[in-house]
This record gives structure tokens, sequence and C-alpha cells, in this order.
């Protein structure tokens, strides 16, 4: 056994904050790839498509992101629960860092023609592969540190990360978009947020290294050799279930802070930055609740309140529609908001709970493909399939709403036939759902 007495552990706050900041940079560079794809990236590197064609080919470009995710949780599990959570959050960064500034390098269609999209389609399929690796690394590294009482509040901080993380990609555009004309914007000001990665990828990577390698892990005697193969052979009920249940997490955000930005520019005819000043409120008020709901994790349960988010989520998918289709800010705001509090009961305790159902030797593995499968069920196919439900619907996109509602009323399911671990001690938690 590896001796644990020689490794002093850093203090929650720090450690949180660590955690927070990288998994914000992480995200800021997958989100302002989506926000470009809603906004820009369709003429740009599809333009000889219809506009909605367009629109169309560049979410699908932005679903690839999501396709690598469970890989990159595969490869950067495997290092993670064979070589230690800290170095997954190094090269992760390294990795989603680099493709992201690559993408604002990339010529446009007119410059090198159909080579654009294909570079564009390979720069974020390394960007989701280093997502996918970010959250496992980021918050076992904070979950196995933590007490077992407020397990749920420290790895919310984490949480926390990809609203920071959207607030500052659209921040960027909303400010460029602010200050630049039309033509400005398309021809070089879409290029800055991705640019700017590389800046904020140099402060994540000092942030993070300091940090020391989890107890839990160092206490682990036996090491799997392959942890993805135990994680399909002794866990695979448990990997769909919560692949399942983490579906409409995911489908609200991006139907929310990507689809619904098309469709009010495109379709309603809101300006672009009335639709981003409406999203980003409702984001800021998901990211300050975060860890007061991880609070409530805590004492009451991680499954309770993921099974109210899911119910909550099915009753409000027609009402967000519905104000969606107003185009006026405070009705959309009312809207997006309510889906983000749904949003928020749910995966405020997501990071304690993924981690609490598998044992430690195949965690980061098990943690982060589930995590991850959720958002290829539920964020990849979400834009694509809602902007073409839009396109056959009226003024009001109903069956956008049915799509979400059916979604959540899945991942019920799914919540139901899963276990309560609050507060079994995350070292020895067991796996009792596997399959």
């Amino acid at each position: 056994m590896h001796d644990v007495r020689t490794v002093k552990a850093p203090s929650m706050p720090r450690l949180a904050a660590a955690s927070l900041a990288g998994t914000a940079i992480e995200f800021y560079d997958f989100f302002v790839y989506g926000t470009a794809a809603a906004l820009i990236l369709g003429p740009l590197f599809f333009p000889t498509f219809s506009p909605v064609a367009g629109t169309l080919a560049a979410f699908a470009t932005f679903g690839v992101g999501f396709i690598a995710r469970p890989l990159g949780s595969v490869l950067f599990g495997h290092i993670g629960d064979r070589r230690g959570r800290r170095p997954v959050l190094v090269a992760s960064l390294l990795l989603t860092g680099a493709s992201t500034v690559a993408v604002g390098c990339v010529p446009t269609y007119e410059a090198i023609g159909v080579a654009a999209p294909l570079l564009l389609l390979v720069l974020r399929f390394l960007q989701g592969l280093g997502l996918g690796g970010e959250w496992g690394g980021a918050v076992l590294l904070t979950v196995e540190h933590a007490p077992a009482a407020r397990r749920g509040l420290w790895s919310s901080f984490p949480q926390v990360g990809p609203a920071l993380g959207f607030l500052l990609a659209n921040g960027v555009v909303l400010g460029l978009s602010a200050t630049l004309s039309e033509t400005q914007f398309a021809s070089w000001g879409w290029r800055v947020p991705f640019w700017a990665a590389g800046v904020l990828a140099v402060v994540g990577l000092w942030l993070r290294s300091s940090l020391t390698e989890s107890p839990s892990f160092l206490q682990i005697d036996d090491h799997a050799r392959v942890p993805l193969v135990e994680v399909l052979r002794d866990h695979w009920r448990l990997l769909l279930l919560t692949g399942g249940a983490l579906a409409i997490g995911y489908a609200i955000f991006y139907a929310v802070t990507t689809w619904s930005l098309a469709y009010g520019t495109e379709r309603l005819g809101v300006s672009r930055s009335v639709m981003l000043t409406c999203i980003m409120a409702a984001v800021v008020v998901k990211g300050a609740l975060t860890p007061l709901v991880a609070l409530l994790g805590d004492r009451y349960g991680r499954r309770p309140l993921c099974l109210a988010g899911c119910a909550a989520a099915a009753l409000w998918m027609f009402p967000m529609v519905a104000l969606l289709s107003t185009g006026a800010p405070l009705p959309m705001f009312l809207g997006f908001l309510g889906a983000m509090l749904a949003f928020i009961t749910m995966f405020a305790v997501i990071a304690a709970y993924l981690p609490e159902l598998y044992e430690p030797r195949v965690r980061c593995t098990g943690a982060a493909v589930g995590y991850n499968l959720g958002g290829v069920l539920g964020g990849a196919l979400t834009p694509i399939v809602a902007t073409a439900l839009a396109e056959q619907s009226g003024r009001v996109p109903w069956g956008v709403a049915a799509y979400l509602t059916a979604i959540a009323l899945f991942s019920l399911g799914c919540f139901a036939l899963l276990p309560e671990t609050r507060p079994a001690p995350v070292a020895a938690a067991a796996e009792p759902a596997s399959g």
C-alpha cells in the first residue's frame, strides 16, 4: 500500500478553487465553440448551405465534441485509475486548450474549401477528448479529499465551473458583438475567444501545479489493469443507468444555451445581445445556487434531489418553449431560469453521487464514462433535433417541448432505478446496482 502519511493534504477551499478554475477554463473552451456554432460558423464554413442547413451542419460539428467525450473519459479514466487523478488534470487541460486555440486559426471555406469544415471537425473532436477527462479528474480529486459529511458541498465547486466557463465565453462574445461591426465580427472577431483559451490554459496549469494526489487513490493496493473492461463487465447496468439519468441535464442546458440562441436570433429576429443576456442571467442564478443545492444533497440525499429535478424538467419544458416564443426579454429569461433551476437540482449533487456509486479502483473510468455518456444522449443531438423540429413548427415549436419532456421522463425512470449513496464513505462505497 502507498504510504499516505507522507502526502500533505491541501486545504479544501484551495483544492475546490483550483478544481473550479480548471473546469471553468475547460468548459469555456467547449462552450465558446457552441456559441460560435449558433451565431457564425454556418455561413463561414458551410456557405453553400441554406441558413438553416448551415446551422444544422455547424451543430453537427458541435455534436462531435460530445461523441469524443466518452472516448476521452475512457482514455483519461484509464490514466486516472492506473496513474492517479492529478496527471489527468494537466493532460486534459493541455489538450483542450491547444485544440481550442487552433480552432481560432482555421481558415474559412472561402480560403481552403472543404478542408476548413474537416479541420473544425478534427479540432472539435480533440476538444471533446480533453473535456472527457477533465470532469473525472477534477471531481474525483475534490470528492476523495472531502470529509464525508460535506462531500456534496465541496464537490459542487467543480460543478460551478461550467457556469463560469459559459459566462466567460458568452461574455467575451457579447463584448465583441457590442464593439465590432457585423463585418469585423465575421472577419476576425469570432476568432478572439478561441485565442484567449491559450492564456486561460496557462493560468489553469499554474493553479493546478501544486495539487496533491487523492488519498483514496493512494490507498488502493491492486489497481485495475484495464479499468474499462472491469466497468463494462461488472458495472454495465450502472453505467447505462447513469448515462440515461444525466441525459436530461445535458438536453436542458444545450437547449437553453445553444439551440435557443440560434432559434431566437434566426427565427424570432431577437438581437444577439438580448438573447445572450437573457441566457447568461439564468446561468448566473444557476451557478450561484449550486453550492446551496449541494448542501441539501448532503442533508437529504442525492437521489431525492435528482428525482425532483427530473420531475420539474418534465413539467417545465412546454412553459419554457412558450415563453421563449414570445421573443420578449423578461418572459424568455423566466423560461430559461425555470429550466436552469430544474437542471441544477440534479447536477449540483451529481459530482458526489457518481463517484459514490463506483468502487475506488475503477471510479475515475466509471464515473467519467457515465457522466459523458449522458452528454452523448442528451447534449450531442439536442441542438440538431431541436433545430429540425422547430423548422417544421409554427411560431411556437411544441415539438421541441415534447422532445425535451420525453427525455426528462426517460431520465426520471433511470434515476428511479439508481440507489441512494449518502452517507456511504467514498473510499469504501460498493456498487449496489451492477448487472
